[in-house]
């Protein structure tokens, strides 16, 4: 059993014909989309467009329950940028999205932990930082873990595998289509991986046992910076080029 996941999309349009790719040459042929597919000033309509005709088990993350619940004139520019752009259809395909699933061989698919849509879980503001992450220690993310073997995530942005002591495996598969942010809720940080490659990650059970690796995949990041310029998203364009905040 082989499958990939991918996450955080984000409307990244060439950033996810890259991982498609890339998840061919590998002959995996199952795919898994753990949601926030298409918030951002990209190409939210076409991407969505590409998902819908691909067909992946595919979850709602934080970003599709903005889209479908916060009244437009209250949205921030990012969900403001793909609410314009999609139609009713596309909003029914959305609507119908789960908020997890079961995989089999004991997987749980989640977008951010196993009970929230918007919650950090492998990794945490660091005090003192800048706003800077630091990976979550194994006392700060028992209390998500659900009882599967493995339970795979996004939403932070940042790529981590994490075995357990008593061996339950949680791993966030990155982002492909944004790979540096900042936030201010619930309070001020900033997530960077350093590099502008789309992130996705592969799974294989092999003598009952769950092997996870994670990937980085480069792809043509200066059309998505540029397209971020144009429509008068800087910081998106530095978070594209390089995988950092300014």
């Amino acid at each position: 059993m082989h499958f990939a996941a991918v996450s955080d999309i984000h409307g990244n349009l060439p950033a996810l014909e890259a991982v498609i790719a890339d998840i061919a040459a590998r002959g995996i042929t199952q795919i898994v989309n753990l949601g926030d597919s298409l918030s951002g000033p990209l190409w939210p309509r076409e991407t969505a467009l590409r998902l819908m005709a691909l067909n992946w088990p595919t979850l709602a993350g934080n970003h599709e329950r903005q889209l479908l619940t916060i009244d437009p004139a209250q949205m921030g520019p990012t969900d403001a940028a793909a609410h314009a752009a999609i139609d009713d259809d596309i909003r029914a395909w959305m609507t119908a999205l789960p908020g997890t699933m079961e995989w089999p061989g004991d997987v749980l698919l989640c977008h951010a932990t196993p009970d929230s849509d918007d919650s950090y879980w492998l990794h945490r503001r660091r005090k003192g930082s800048r706003g800077r992450m630091r990976e979550s220690t194994h006392e700060e993310i028992l209390p998500h873990a659900s009882h599967h073997a493995l339970t795979l995530c996004g939403h932070t942005h940042m790529p981590r595998a994490v075995t357990l002591p008593d061996g339950r495996q949680i791993a966030n598969a990155g982002s492909v289509g944004l790979p540096a942010y900042e936030d201010d809720v619930p309070s001020w940080h900033v997530v960077e991986t350093g590099t502008p490659d789309a992130r996705y990650l592969s799974a294989q059970l092999v003598d009952g046992r769950w092997h996870v690796t994670l990937h980085a995949v480069a792809y043509d990041h200066e059309s998505a910076a540029r397209r971020a310029e144009a429509m008068g998203r800087a910081g998106w364009a530095q978070a594209l080029r390089t995988g950092k905040m300014s």
